[in-house]
């Protein structure tokens, strides 16, 4: 009787299912890659510092830059090298975390980043990439600069969220239930992308249900199921970049979506992401976007917190999957990137922009 009924179980469950592999709870990596008394008081102070330029309590300009996705350890690290010297020459204008993604949400199939195939070979080493994705995060940490991230599973944060000091909720997830009571619960501020159509209202809905306590199914730090219970997040905003009907970082994007804001009872501040849809993935429109923003908020539109660049050592993008010997050193492998000196440039022209006004 019990050989049957485990026949006829064996057809209903896991009939697409290849295998199962156990994965070390996150105290274990925790543990592994213990975070230093100087680190997590990075991680603290950063964390509080974007929270008071979201909430409009300080009066830097937030700067969100980096490559789109960590794929080499060497040329990430060399890029924090470089970006947190401007960290500590602009400090006083300009509050600058580095783009550190181990998450590639995709549309349809693709390479889904560091932390889901670190190899760059199809073998998912996802154990790997979970101490890949931490590991990097506590190199740059060390160097005393910032980072942030998107969070796509809702199991990453337990391995990773203390070293992270801001984070986003994607285009494709921010309508999602999960994602949104996962927000609720994160440590540190979260933006909320508008929907890969252009909705804004959608990421102003992520805020809201953000904002609010929820009770959800997830894992502790031990790696165990549990229910998780939150008090919200009151320190989640949107991020505007741009939609399938085009870009949404002009003057008249921006006061539509402010004043979407206030009618759903959120403050009016907000974080334009320079590249995606805002530059059609044309990296070298980044810097039209870029500089449009920068003037807005010259201008008196103080809602206007921060913005966001892809950038990496060198410009573009290479094409994936290829040889990982044949590929460029600090060159993208996702979506193309402004380089270096674009960066520095772009940087530069904030700092003396936002000292005359």
């Amino acid at each position: 009787m019990n050989t049957k009924a485990t026949k006829t179980v064996s057809k209903v469950s896991d009939t697409n299912i290849l295998g199962y592999e156990k994965l070390v709870p996150p105290l274990h990596v925790l543990d592994e890659y213990p975070a230093s008394g100087a680190v997590r008081n990075l991680v603290i102070q950063s964390r509080k510092e974007v929270a008071n330029v979201i909430n409009g309590n300080d009066p830097r300009l937030l700067v969100i830059a980096g490559p789109c996705s960590i794929h080499d350890e060497a040329a990430g690290i060399e890029y924090a090298q470089r970006l947190v010297e401007l960290r500590r020459e602009m400090d006083d204008r300009i509050l600058i975390l580095m783009r550190a993604y181990f998450e590639k949400p995709r549309t349809t199939t693709g390479w889904k980043g560091a932390l889901n195939d670190p190899q760059l070979d199809d073998t998912y080493d996802i154990p790997a990439g979970i101490r890949f994705a931490r590991r990097f995060l506590m190199r740059v940490a060390e160097l005393g600069l910032p980072t942030a991230t998107e969070f796509l599973d809702p199991f990453v944060p337990q391995y990773t969220s203390d070293l992270v000091s801001w984070g986003a909720i994607g285009a494709r997830t921010a309508e999602s239930q999960t994602h949104r009571q996962m927000a609720s619960g994160l440590s540190m501020p979260v933006g909320f992308k508008n929907g890969t159509g252009g909705s804004i209202q959608l990421a102003i809905d992520g805020v809201v249900a953000a904002k609010a306590p929820h009770s959800f199914l997830g894992i502790d730090d031990s790696g165990a199921a549990a229910v998780v219970r939150t008090k919200g997040n009151n320190a989640c905003h949107v991020v505007l970049r741009g939609g399938s009907d085009g870009p949404n970082f002009a003057a008249e994007f921006v006061a539509f979506a402010q004043t979407l804001q206030r009618k759903s009872g959120t403050p009016d501040r907000l974080v334009i992401d320079c590249s995606h849809a805002n530059c059609g993935k044309d990296h070298t429109k980044q810097p039209i976007a870029f500089r449009d923003v920068l003037q807005q908020r010259v201008d008196g539109n103080d809602g206007i917190v921060g913005v966001m660049l892809e950038s990496h050592l060198n410009a573009g993008n290479q094409s994936f999957p290829a040889d990982k010997g044949a590929l460029q050193y600090g060159v993208s492998i996702t979506d193309p990137c402004v380089d270096w000196q674009t960066t520095e440039e772009l940087l530069q022209e904030a700092y003396d922009a936002l000292g005359a006004y």
